[in-house]
């Protein structure tokens, strides 16, 4: 019995039977089209449980996670203690970690965090609640462990253990090296967690060095486990622990041996399984245009080969024979695709006037355009697009840069301090819009977890903001075209948003409508780790949909770029706009004009490289494969993917 989850995923292709689609997997997972999706489903197991052991008369003991994937679970348990009469007087929980040292009044302890999150908004006994406590003294934690061991023992085991997982493979905190035996104990964080923690701590240097986790034989001892992954940053590791080899460097490979565990995942998260990545390698593919083009560019990459190098037996040594069969020649195939990709390159974004436009990514008429370039930061703009941004104002059309959010929290304390100081210098005791003095005093005086005052993430923002001016000045763009709408979701001081709310929504319309443009760029980069890309994105599909009937949409075309986390698989790239050498150092100087996200970069993600770093090296690596596959060679690339909204 697998519990309450049995939704078949969304697959793209056919084969013999389920066993065919996932014999190179070792732990039963389920595929969702939406995160949200799937945790409602994940909400309604618990809740279910929870009815159950009531009925008996019986307590639910569950094991909790915390982090960003259970939120939405948490969120519709909420929703059906409050709508739907649930009630949790007979659970008893026990959360899996907490970082040491760490009081239960930091709002970035797990014990606030599930208090935030769950425990304050429903009927659960606050005896019944158990966290690992951060503040117990080093000579005495043996001796806690042991005894949250033997809570977990005496409340009769765990019924239920909801996980996430990192990307060292660690559920709860056990680290890679954890034993399989390993109980309740204190654990030293490895690197790459204390950096997926940083932006929540401000910093990785903030990230405690330590935490209290349960252990591996723990969770494996509970009846039930579900594990959720969310996004593409976790692709790999789901990958390499569903179909990898058991191992302690990925301690959630111990779950291949548990008898009732199901990983629930996002398309997203599922990507980089066998069955998804390259299907055909499964069974009998569904040949679409789009699974066709991911099949002969793998084929090529694998080959070491150009598309028009590629024989009858590459297909057929290489799982492809179907296709094969079903096109008839490698050579009139190869062709075809060679031409696709050729047609997706063009040094025209807006489109090039009076040419035949058949083969072309973007329209010929109208010769100059109204674009609207949507960036979630002040400065995702540049490092994603700055090269055709410049192509998009020397070519003529009526460009137009729209920051969504202020990005003031990306700015450092020591950042503003500067800034606030020669402000203060300068302006002396005349009068300001910013009490600068308060400003450094706030500064000088800010404790733990303060959140910044108005005045000191105003003046953040306005840091940013003249930084964007000054880039977009350097492209060309006049002052009058560039936008800052400061959404009011992001505008909490922390690095938790608020959700995307219609207020938002409204602002994104007002200045769609004001500009009526014939495109839009905005981010698709869904692997931003804190989230506010994926909030702007859904704000600008929000108001695309409802402006959908105005008359000036139906010539509006929606652009979708990525930044500094990932690109666009060759496959997937619509538009391909090469950069000179020149059109490369000018993006790189237009990114480095964003000095406060230079150097100690606050929300640095896991790549240790410098933005502009970042930007330039993925532009070069997406005309090097262009190159390989038998096309021009350019300096760079950025590409884009049309979307249909």
């Amino acid at each position: 019995m697998k519990g309450a989850l049995d939704i078949k995923p969304d697959i793209s292709y056919k084969s013999a039977g389920k066993f065919e689609e996932t014999r190179f997997e070792k732990i039963h997972n389920e595929i969702f089209k939406s995160s949200v999706e799937a945790s409602v489903i994940v909400a309604q197991e618990i809740a279910q449980l929870i009815r159950s052991k009531q009925e008996k008369n019986k307590s639910c003991v569950l094991g909790l996670a915390t982090g960003s994937s259970p939120i939405k679970v948490y969120e519709e348990l909420v929703r059906m203690h409050r709508e739907e009469g649930l009630s949790f007087s007979n659970v008893i929980t026990f959360n899996l970690d907490e970082y040491y040292p760490m009081t239960k009044e930091n709002n970035q302890s797990y014990h606030y965090f599930m208090h935030e999150h769950l425990f304050n908004h429903i009927d659960i006994k606050p005896e019944n609640i158990n966290i690992p406590d951060g503040t117990i003294a080093i000579e005495e934690i043996n001796q806690y462990c042991i005894d949250y061991e033997m809570n977990i023992k005496n409340a009769g085991g765990l019924d239920f253990q909801l996980l996430g997982i990192g990307r060292t493979g660690h559920v709860g905190f056990n680290e890679p090296g954890s034993h399989i035996n390993s109980g309740t104990r204190i654990i030293t964080l490895d690197h790459i967690t204390r950096v997926d923690a940083s932006s929540a701590f401000n910093g990785i240097d903030n990230v405690p060095k330590r935490a209290i986790t349960m252990g591996v034989s723990t969770i494996m001892r509970s009846k039930r486990i579900v594990l959720m992954a969310w996004g593409q940053n976790k692709a790999d590791i789901i990958k390499r622990t569903i179909q990898g080899d058991i191992s302690s460097e990925i301690p959630a490979t111990f779950l291949q041996n548990h008898a009732n565990a199901t990983f629930v995942l996002d398309q997203s998260a599922a990507s980089e399984l066998t069955r998804f990545k390259t299907p055909w390698l499964v069974g009998e593919c569904l040949w679409t245009p789009e699974m066709k083009s991911k099949a002969i560019v793998w084929l090529c990459q694998k080959t070491k080969q150009s598309i028009l190098k590629l024989t009858d037996r590459d297909y057929n040594n290489n799982g492809m024979s179907d296709l094969l069969a079903q096109e008839g020649s490698a050579y009139d195939m190869n062709i075809n695709m060679f031409n696709i990709l050729q047609h997706t390159i063009t040094g025209w974004p807006g489109g090039k006037p009076n040419t035949d436009d058949s083969h072309r990514p973007e329209r010929a008429n109208p010769a100059k355009k109204r674009v609207i370039l949507f960036s979630p930061h002040p400065d995702d703009d540049v490092i994603s697009m700055g090269g055709t941004f410049s192509k998009l104002i020397k070519q003529g059309h009526d460009v137009h840069v729209v920051y969504q959010t202020s990005g003031n929290i990306a700015v450092s304390d020591e950042e503003a301090l500067k800034f606030a100081e020669v402000a203060s210098d300068f302006v002396g005791e005349g009068k300001a819009d910013i009490n600068f003095q308060a400003v450094i005093d706030f500064l000088n005086n800010k404790s733990e977890n303060q959140i910044d005052s108005l005045e000191v993430r105003k003046l953040k923002g306005l840091i940013r903001r003249r930084e964007s001016y000054g880039a977009t000045r350097y492209i060309g763009l006049k002052d009058e075209n560039t936008h800052f709408l400061d959404l009011p979701f992001y505008e909490t001081g922390q690095v938790k948003k608020n959700p995307l709310g219609q207020e938002d929504i409204e602002i994104v319309k007002d200045i769609i409508a004001k500009i009526k443009p014939h495109q839009v760029f905005a981010a698709g980069d869904l692997a931003d780790p804190h989230g506010t890309h994926e909030v702007c994105l859904n704000a600008i599909f929000a108001a695309l949909k409802e402006l959908k009937p105005e008359p000036y949409m139906k010539d509006c075309w929606l652009w979708l770029y990525r930044g500094a986390w990932h690109e666009w698989d060759i496959h997937e790239i619509d538009m391909a706009v090469p950069l000179s050498p020149s059109e490369v150092l000018l993006k790189r100087h237009a990114i480095l004009f964003h000095q406060s996200q230079k150097d100690r970069v606050m929300f640095q993600g896991n790549d240790s490289r410098e933005f502009w770093v970042r930007a330039e090296d993925r532009n070069k690596n997406t005309a090097i494969l262009y190159d390989e596959l038998g096309l021009a060679e350019y300096e760079a690339i950025e590409a884009f993917k049309r979307f249909d909204y």
